[in-house]
């Protein structure tokens, strides 16, 4: 394959194969760069084989000029292959998630804050992760010595589309095993040409013939599933494949050995708890891993995952450790040997083969932690746990009662993800929703926060984080904005007795206990962060609308030059964050704030102006 010339330093001309410098790094790439349009959906392919005397091996990375560390390759090339007790054979599809390494973390990154602005936090770009998604094939061949064809596909990417790369590697890969490179090398070139993934927006990705019809999520979509619509199909030639979904995947289907557990493994998920997927194969530990963190959608899982996970990983020995408490990682493994080596994590989810029968699989038991055995334990839910809330059966008659009728699988996943959400929206209404004492800063139906993909509809009672927001009427243009007030869990717990989640979910239970180990947890830490965020920039957008909307003229007739320069300086900085859409502002707001420091400065000594305007 010939490189494209030009290319930013993280991609440096090497060859096809896994020669490479040993540093990892990134550099900003103008818009114009070679591979800008791939590089918006795909970091690179890589092919990955069996090599008699090296193990896996790497054997091709395209873009060919793409920079992949030692530790990156080694990793690449453990995760893309089923260990030897998985016995896959013929084409299994699977994916990982793999920490990046070395390398300055350069700012290329700025340019994901434009999809990440409108994106919802679940799938917003990794910024420190690779995701990895696999087609990998196993057949016999008996003109190979080892007497079988092993080799993997791999699609590297930092968006968490599974169901989009699975299709295009549905695609891809049968034709690659046939062709090899120059087909991979025409497939590169066109997803060089697609739009770039835009929130919001229906797009149409031409590859191999076919066009895959897809909408990206946006923040401001509400969180219930509703159907792709359609755009002009009768225009397109061939007609489109369409994708419901870039990410969601089958939630029934993978939940099926564990409905009646489902609430539990909720509530592990919730608090970040340290929780081991031990499956029969890669492709059933990546997809209920990444089933278990889709769980808590709206909100953003905010601890590690991985999907598939290895004794040969570099991260083994740092996940593994005894001499400190286990990681806050979902960790999904398939290699017995993980039984003995994490005995001491507090949770083991242990699944066997699955089952494609009409029949609801038998449902895995809970079973204490000590009844663990080496290699031949049994298939059940390893805790010790106690489940906060009580289980709802009404969802799980519906859904037994689907499978009896026959109910489309994803009519079933439909079900089980809107239960979900409820319960999850359920639990977050309390901490979110707005106040009626009172005209709170923002005036709107989210206590001062930026619009979210979870945006909810307004609440009679007052709900607790709205409250932390000082009221509009404090907020004076020739002041510094009033504090958010801290946020303190005494208080919230006790506003739950008339304002809790038993307001809109039917399940009982020790809500109160779980809010409590939720406080404790990475998922309240990486929440509060973003709403405390989101709080203080709403509040520093009034407070320029309220400096625009004063009488400028009138405060300057008193002010010193140093008072009105330095008024000249706080506002240019607040209208360089809010042109760089980290303020919440109208365009017409920033037009008037332009309109007064031009102003301001005008009335200002010519030396002053010098100063504050240099040519």
């Amino acid at each position: 394959m010939e490189e494209r010339a030009g290319a930013g330093p993280r991609r440096a001309g090497c060859g096809l194969g896994t020669a490479g410098p040993k540093s990892s790094g990134r550099a900003a790439r103008g818009a114009a760069a070679p591979w800008a349009r791939f590089s918006a959906w795909l970091e690179c392919v890589c092919v990955v084989t069996f090599d008699l005397e090296l193990g896996q091996a790497l054997e091709l990375v395209y873009p060919s000029d793409f920079r992949l560390t030692d530790k990156e390759k080694s990793s690449i090339c453990y995760l893309s292959f089923p260990d030897s007790h998985s016995g896959c054979l013929g084409d299994t599809q699977f994916s990982f998630r793999m920490r990046q390494c070395g390398g300055h973390r350069s700012p290329w990154h700025a340019d994901d804050q434009p999809y990440n602005r409108k994106a919802p936090a679940a799938l917003q770009k990794e910024p420190a992760h690779y995701l990895g998604y696999v087609y990998f094939r196993q057949v016999k061949d008996s003109s190979v010595k080892r007497g079988y064809f092993q080799k993997s596909l791999v699609l590297l990417s930092r968006l968490p589309f599974v169901r989009l790369f699975q299709s295009l590697l549905s695609l891809m890969a049968p034709e690659y095993f046939d062709k090899l490179t120059p087909c991979l090398e025409a497939v590169c070139n066109e997803i060089d040409q697609w739009p770039g993934p835009v929130p919001g927006q229906t797009l149409h990705l031409p590859v191999m013939g076919v066009v895959i019809q897809v909408c990206i999520p946006s923040r401001v979509d509400k969180p219930e599933c509703s159907p792709l619509k359609q755009y002009d199909q009768e225009n397109l030639l061939p007609a489109p494949v369409v994708l419901a979904s870039v990410h969601e995947l089958d939630l029934f289907r993978c939940f099926q050995p564990v409905l009646t557990h489902v609430q539990t493994l909720w509530e592990l998920v919730l608090l970040g708890e340290p929780l081991v997927v031990l499956a029969p194969s890669p492709d059933v530990s990546s997809e209920m891993v990444l089933a278990l963190t889709s769980c808590l959608q709206p909100l953003k899982f905010c601890c590690d995952f991985r999907p598939y996970f290895t004794i040969h990983d570099s991260e083994f020995k740092e996940l593994t450790t005894r001499t400190q408490a286990p990681p806050n990682v979902v960790l999904g493994v398939t290699n017995p040997f993980f039984i003995k080596t994490l005995q001491h994590w507090p949770h083991i989810l242990r699944i066997g083969e699955p089952k494609m029968s009409g029949d609801l699989p038998k449902q895995i038991k809970l079973k204490k932690p000590s009844r663990l055995k080496t290699l031949d334990t049994k298939p059940g839910l390893y805790t010790s746990y106690t489940a906060h809330l009580h289980r709802d059966k009404a969802l799980l008659k519906r859904l037994l009662k689907g499978v009896q009728k026959q109910r489309p699988w994803d009519v079933q996943s439909a079900l089980l993800r809107r239960h979900l959400l409820e319960l999850t929206q359920s639990f977050i209404i309390p901490l979110v929703r707005p106040t009626q004492e009172g005209r709170r800063a923002g005036g709107d139906t989210s206590g001062g926060l930026r619009p979210q993909a979870h945006s909810l509809s307004p609440h009679p009672q007052e709900h607790y984080m709205a409250s932390l927001m000082p009221l509009q009427k404090s907020i004076t243009p020739w002041k510094t904005p009033p504090q958010i007030r801290p946020f303190r869990q005494d208080d919230f717990l006790r506003s739950l007795e008339h304002a809790g989640p038993q307001l809109t979910c039917i399940l009982k239970g020790d809500w109160l206990g779980l809010y409590r180990r939720f406080f404790k947890s990475p998922h309240f830490d990486g929440w509060y962060r973003q709403r405390h965020k989101e709080m203080a920039q709403k509040l520093e957008a009034l407070h320029l609308e309220a400096i625009c909307e004063a009488n400028i003229e009138t405060w300057m007739k008193d002010k010193s030059e140093v008072e009105v320069v330095d008024l000249v300086l706080k506002l240019r900085e607040k209208l360089v964050r809010a042109q760089g859409h980290q303020l919440p502002v109208k365009e017409v707001t920033l037009q008037r704030a332009q309109l007064y420091i031009e102003m301001v400065i005008g009335s200002l000594p010519k030396d002053l102006q010098a100063v504050l305007c240099p040519p």
